[in-house]
C-alpha cells in the first residue's frame, strides 16, 4: 500500500517560516510525480507546488512563487515544502500527493488544476496569524 505522511505544520506568525515534510512508503517513488496541495475551510483543494521524478522540473502556484520551495530526496522517498514569508492567506490544510504519471503533459494538467494526483496524505494544518 502507498502511504504518504505529512509533518511540520503548526502555528506561525505572518512573515515567519515553516518546512513541511512528506514521507512516502509502500513503493519506489523515484519515477513518480509528487507535490503539495492545500485546502482552506469552505474552499476546494488547490495546487501549490509539484516536482517531477527527475527533481529538476518544479512548478508553483502563482501566489507562492518566490516564497515557497519544493524539493525531493529520492534516497529518503520524501519531499519537502519550505515556506517563507508566510501570509494569513496561506492558512490551510496542506496535503502531500503522489502519482506514477510524471510526464510533461500530466504535470501541466496538474498545475492547471484539471488533473488530480492519485495518492494523498491526510494533511497537516498550517495556521498563519496576523
Amino acid at each position: 500500500q502507498v502511504q504518504l505522511v505529512e509533518s511540520g505544520g503548526g502555528l506561525v506568525q505572518a512573515g515567519g517560516s515553516l518546512r513541511l515534510s512528506c514521507a512516502a512508503s509502500g513503493r519506489t517513488f523515484d519515477a513518480w510525480a509528487m507535490g503539495w496541495f492545500r485546502q482552506a475551510p469552505g474552499k476546494e483543494r488547490d495546487f501549490v507546488a509539484a516536482v517531477n521524478w527527475i527533481g529538476e522540473d518544479k512548478y508553483y502556484e502563482d501566489s507562492v512563487k518566490g516564497r515557497f520551495t519544493i524539493s525531493r530526496d529520492n534516497a529518503k522517498d520524501a519531499i519537502y515544502l519550505q515556506m517563507d514569508s508566510l501570509k494569513p492567506e496561506d492558512t490551510a490544510v496542506y496535503f502531500c500527493a503522489a502519482d506514477p504519471r510524471s510526464g510533461g503533459p500530466f504535470m501541466q494538467a496538474v498545475v492547471s488544476g484539471i488533473q488530480k494526483m492519485g495518492y494523498w496524505g491526510k494533511g497537516s494544518l498550517v495556521t498563519v496569524s496576523s
